[in-house]
C-alpha cells in the first residue's frame, strides 16, 4: 500500500535498466528486425545520412 502511494507521488522506476544500469527494451527479435531492415536499407530512413549537408547541397 505505502509504495503504491509513493509511486503515485513521485513516480514510478524506469523499468528499461538491466542490472548493469545499461538500458534494455523489451520488444520481441520480430520487432528489433523489422527495425533495423527499415532504418539501414533505406538511404532515405537512415539517420546517419542526415547530417545537414545533403540539404546545403541541394540548394547550391
Amino acid at each position: 500500500m505505502v509504495n503504491k502511494i509513493l509511486d503515485f507521488l513521485f513516480g514510478k522506476a524506469p523499468q528499461i535498466f538491466d542490472a548493469n544500469g545499461d538500458v534494455r527494451h523489451d520488444l520481441p527479435k520480430e520487432k528489433w528486425d523489422a527495425w533495423n531492415k527499415r532504418y539501414f536499407s533505406s538511404q532515405e530512413m537512415n539517420w546517419r545520412n542526415h547530417t545537414g549537408t545533403k540539404a546545403k547541397s541541394q540548394k547550391n
